[in-house]
């Protein structure tokens, strides 16, 4: 929900169809009150220095918790779980060790293939040949990445990590398993759910949970969100 008031009011940083949106659905799963700021990367706001004031990376997203900015994904979205008691094994579970390692598996290794796959002109040189090689090398380690999670996924018959309802690392990895299906624009999907049945499954149990159906549509995202992912409307800018 999207509120000027509330006891645990934020303030989320977002552009669209961006990591951002990992955020926005954890706020909408817990039932945080929070505002949301734009960032326009078509003028590649996130690089101003208004913007590394608050994330010096100059990267998306921020989250204002407790009037401090804190930035990185996962750290945000921990934060918020364990802020709410939501999405997230408590700090004294026998669950936590075995998901925080697959919540960072996500965020070291899963997710910054997936920046060097949608923008390698920030990691390499940009002539043809290097590029087409480091397209090839990335892909194939995205593709070892998803036979991971299917089979993850493949060991227990509940839809989510944990059981029947998804936790932030549920969220998390619905959302790098969208944008490969997507970016880089005009290249041939790098993750295709036809291929990940199991994946495929529980990206559909994710896609209709109605904190989804409010994240995506705030940011111009038709349906099906996940399992078919089509591409934001543009209303908001452009997403990468």
């Amino acid at each position: 929900m999207q509120s000027d008031q509330g006891a645990d009011l934020y303030t989320l940083y977002y552009a669209p169809d961006n990591a951002s949106l990992v955020i926005r659905v954890v706020l909408e799963e817990i039932g945080a009150a929070y505002n949301t700021w734009l960032v326009d990367r078509t003028a590649r706001e996130q690089e101003s220095e208004a913007y590394r004031k608050l994330n010096p990376a100059g990267l998306i997203p921020v989250c204002i918790i407790d009037g401090e900015p804190v930035f990185e994904t996962a750290a945000i979205a921990l934060t918020l779980a364990d802020r709410h008691g939501q999405l997230a094994p408590a700090p004294q579970s026998s669950d936590r060790p075995a998901f925080l390692k697959w919540l960072f598996f996500l965020s070291n290794t899963l997710h910054p293939d997936l920046r060097q796959l949608f923008y390698p002109q920030k990691f390499i040189d940009p002539d043809p040949a290097t590029l087409s090689m480091h397209a090839r090398k990335t892909r194939n380690r995205l593709e070892a990445h998803f036979g991971i999670l299917e089979a993850l996924y493949s060991g227990f018959d509940h839809p989510f990590l944990l059981g029947a309802e998804p936790t932030i690392f549920d969220i998390y990895a619905g959302l790098c398993l969208r944008w490969p299906q997507l970016y880089p624009a005009g290249s041939p999907p790098a993750f295709v759910p036809a291929d990940y049945p199991v994946l495929s499954r529980m990206l559909q149990a994710l896609e209709v949970r109605p904190s989804f159906k409010r994240a995506f549509e705030a940011e111009g995202i038709p349906a099906p969100f996940l399992s078919e992912a089509r591409p934001c409307d543009g209303s908001l800018g452009s997403p990468v």
